[in-house]
């Protein structure tokens, strides 16, 4: 390619040249310096000509001026015996091939004006391709779709190299179209299984870009809602797969499955399984396949076992799904840390949700209600008073654990029987033990909790205490409030007055230093 002209840059110089590109075939040649300035080294220039490849070609394909078909090669058509508009439609194919190609490639520039600009102009070109395809249908009523284009435009978005967050944010507004958010879901799983497939190690940036794009897809609930298409079609036929919510729900599993079969980052775990209850199993077509990753998850221990147990919680309750160690495993999960992990909350809230049948057997219950009492011994006053009104609402629910409080014939306990080390609740022996630690919590040195564990000391009131106000109270917080409190007159501090530093008058101390 020649070298860049001086002012090919120009937003002027590059007016002039679509113009003669778009009123004479002869001046054609005049395509290559509008394309040399997308290799230009300024910004700016690369925009100016951004914009003007995007006229020049999107008016090409308007007026069907680019060749349909199986491109041949460019060299054998021009050598050949072809017309003149042949040629010169063939020949134009390939520039606009060249154009598509260095867009693909902005797509990780440095400026992010840049990418976003080099995006729009292909998702442009995208709609264009599809109202006049290059490409011959195959059969009567086929249905057509630039995915060659659109493959290089998602592939651009999921690169290893450089955090493409904010270009899949400005993608996600194409996301609302049904078309493109089906054949983005076709086009993640198999670039995510090319990806995998060449390399033995995948970079942490490529995970998290597959992650943002993937999240982002959101299907609706009804069929009826799948009419909103970025290509339009002069008519549609029911054999398209695209206007199916079945189909839609097909991919959408695919690209989940494909994705979470990998070994995953740490951290990408967490957010996955955050999401997975309400944005990917209610619209899985087979929601059960989700089973043996939510599992494996659950093993993994801390806050991912406690996400992971969400997910298999709603395959339980809304899938009849079998999971009869699903109890054992969040009964697993209660030890010393959970009052002092940043997840304290929404444990605490989920296992408040998954205790919250009636129909759980009273041992269960007594189980959990008498381990959360034992750890509740060393926890910190800002968990002691969320956890003890959720003792609480357990006792209020299940009238048939109350015989941890209050057992008028039961015979005297000389030991506890309740077994802390063993992990299947039903062996525990809570229910013939009782809840002695909230009556030892009353005399805890902060008067809150110490007011909190003395509501046993009454008979339970029918409606349960609300614990979401609870949920995030930190210690600060229960700093600031205190703090805040006045008192009703005059506190002595202190009561035998000092006579030296360290209340003796012949320590060494009192010889060089006074009180004043």
């Amino acid at each position: 390619m020649d070298p860049l002209p001086a002012s090919a840059g120009s937003r002027g110089e590059l007016g002039r040249l679509l113009q003669a590109v778009l009123t004479s075939r002869g001046q054609a040649n005049a395509v290559f310096d509008i394309l040399a300035v997308l290799q230009s080294e300024d910004p700016e220039d690369i925009q100016e000509g951004v914009r003007t490849c995007s006229r020049l070609f999107g008016t090409l394909l308007e007026r069907e001026e680019l060749f349909v078909g199986s491109l041949p090669r460019e060299d054998t058509v021009l050598a050949g015996s072809q017309e003149a508009t042949q040629k010169y439609k063939v020949w134009m194919r390939h520039r606009y091939h060249s154009c598509c190609n260095r867009l693909e490639e902005l797509l990780s520039h440095p400026s992010f004006q840049v990418k976003e600009l080099a995006l729009k102009t292909l998702m442009k070109f995208v709609q264009l391709e599809g109202g006049k395809p290059l490409e011959k249908p195959q059969w009567e009523s086929h249905y057509l779709f630039p995915r060659t284009l659109f493959r290089s435009v998602v592939g651009g978005l999921l690169i290893p190299e450089d955090d493409q967050s904010l270009l899949i944010s400005q993608f996600c507004e194409y996301l609302e179209y049904d078309d493109i958010r089906y054949h983005t879901m076709q086009v993640a799983t198999s670039t995510v299984a090319r990806a995998t497939s060449q390399q033995p190690e995948v970079s942490l940036t490529f995970w998290n870009n597959a992650f943002m794009l993937l999240s982002a897809v959101s299907l609706p609930l009804q069929e009826r809602d799948l009419t909103n298409f970025y290509v339009q079609h002069a008519e549609t036929s029911d054999k398209w797969k695209v206007i199916h919510l079945k189909e839609h729900r097909k991919a959408f599993q695919e690209m989940w499955l494909g994705f979470l079969k990998h070994k995953l980052p740490l951290s990408l775990y967490k957010k996955v399984l955050v999401t997975m209850h309400d944005s990917i199993l209610p619209h899985l077509a087979q929601p059960t396949l989700m089973i043996d990753f939510l599992t494996s998850a659950c093993d993994v221990g801390g806050a991912i076992s406690l996400l992971a147990l969400n997910g298999l919680f709603s395959l339980v309750h809304k899938h009849n799904l079998e999971y009869p160690d699903f109890y054992q495993k969040l009964y697993g999960l209660l030890d010393p840390s959970i009052f002092h992990v940043k997840y304290r909350a929404r444990f605490f809230h989920l296992a408040d949700l998954f205790l919250s049948s009636s129909h759980l057997p009273a041992y269960l219950v007594a189980a959990f209600a008498k381990r959360l009492a034992r750890l509740a011994l060393t926890a910190p006053p800002e968990a002691l008073l969320m956890v003890l009104p959720f003792i609480c609402n357990l006792l209020r629910r299940h009238p048939a654990c109350r015989v941890m409080v209050h057992r008028p014939q039961g015979p005297e306990l000389s030991a506890d029987p309740y077994d802390p080390l063993e992990k299947d609740p039903a062996r525990s022996q809570a229910l013939e033990s009782c809840l002695w630690e909230l009556q030892t919590l009353q005399q805890h040195y902060h008067p809150e909790v110490s007011r909190a564990a003395s509501v046993i000391n009454q008979v339970l009131s029918d409606p349960e205490v609300s614990i979401a106000s609870l949920l995030e109270l930190t210690a600060y917080e229960i700093f600031e409030r205190d703090l805040k409190k006045k008192t009703a007159g005059s506190v002595p501090l202190e009561f035998i007055p000092a006579k030296g530093l360290l209340g003796r008058q012949d320590d060494l101390c009192a010889q060089f230093f006074t009180l004043s």
